[in-house]
């Protein structure tokens, strides 16, 4: 099957591509990526091509460029917590402006145009007078999932964030969290854990003090998942109770328009790479 590629078969692939090709090579994680540039790519220019992982696009890019003389290969990744650990990417390998791609599209007008179809006007007005502006707080109540998954890391100690119970952290009236109740809920998820809770969210608060920005913590699943227990508890219409994960983030990528990209970082630093090289690879209209 095709995700078990590794990068050099994908890389043996795109040389043999080379020689009925000469245009741009866009090297992405996932199909979900792909669906989302290939919006914007120039359909005749660009080819955009799933890597399968993180991991995969790093090490085309590399091969492409430095080891096989392929100067039209460009990939971009989510940069995860590589931004609270102070490291970018260096083209031709580009980050995603927040932390992964679903937080470049909640923090664009995207997000915008998906609570006008799905949130009822009067229960969203009384929310945002009473707590504030909902993508504030959605953001505010996701990034100490996003910093206490950096602190795990870092730590080295393989706490468990799958299929996390948002429900019992998250406040459904206001959607705050409480940290001392999401730390427990991460360490109940977890196997062998050798630190205690109260240290955890010591540390946890320690470190979002050290925060300089919310946006490079929160991560693109949780604030999702935060969001849907606002729309199905509090502020959204009838619409919105059959909305699930996927179908919140297709909805918020259906409306990252063109518009949206071309306020991007990424946008303008892969528009100027591509300029200076002659190459193919958006199409904005």
């Amino acid at each position: 099957m095709r995700e078990h590629l590794t990068a050099e078969d994908i890389c043996n692939e795109l040389s043999m591509e080379r020689t009925v090709y000469d245009g741009t090579f866009l090297i992405v994680e996932g199909i979900t990526d792909c669906r989302l540039f290939g919006k914007f790519a120039d359909a005749d220019g660009t080819r955009i091509r799933i890597a399968h992982s993180k991991d995969n696009v790093r090490g085309i890019v590399r091969e492409m460029t430095s080891r096989r003389g392929d100067g039209r290969t460009i990939g971009i990744v989510d940069p995860d917590l590589e931004r609270i650990r102070g490291r970018d990417a260096k083209p031709p390998l580009f980050h995603t402006d927040c932390r992964d791609m679903e937080m470049m599209a909640i923090r664009s007008n995207a997000l915008d145009d998906v609570l006008d179809e799905y949130c009822d006007i009067e229960k969203r007005e009384r929310f945002e007078e009473t707590v504030g502006p909902i993508r504030d707080a959605i953001v505010s109540s996701s990034y100490p999932i996003g910093l206490f998954m950096y602190i795990s890391r870092e730590r080295g100690l393989n706490l468990s964030f799958k299929n996390l119970d948002f429900h019992r952290f998250i406040n459904p009236r206001t959607l705050g969290l409480d940290a001392n109740e999401m730390v427990s809920e991460v360490l109940d998820n977890s196997r062998s854990v050798r630190v205690g809770r109260r240290e955890l969210v010591s540390t946890l608060s320690q470190e979002a003090e050290r925060l300089d920005d919310l946006w490079k913590a929160a991560r693109g699943h949780d604030t999702i998942e935060i969001l849907l227990i606002g729309l199905r508890k509090t502020f959204g219409s009838f619409n919105a109770a059959d909305l699930d994960e996927g179908s919140l983030g297709g909805a918020l990528r259906l409306a990252f328009s063109d518009e949206d990209f071309r306020k991007t970082d990424l946008y303008r630093d892969t528009q100027a790479f591509a300029e200076m090289r002659n190459l193919s690879l958006w199409d904005l209209s």
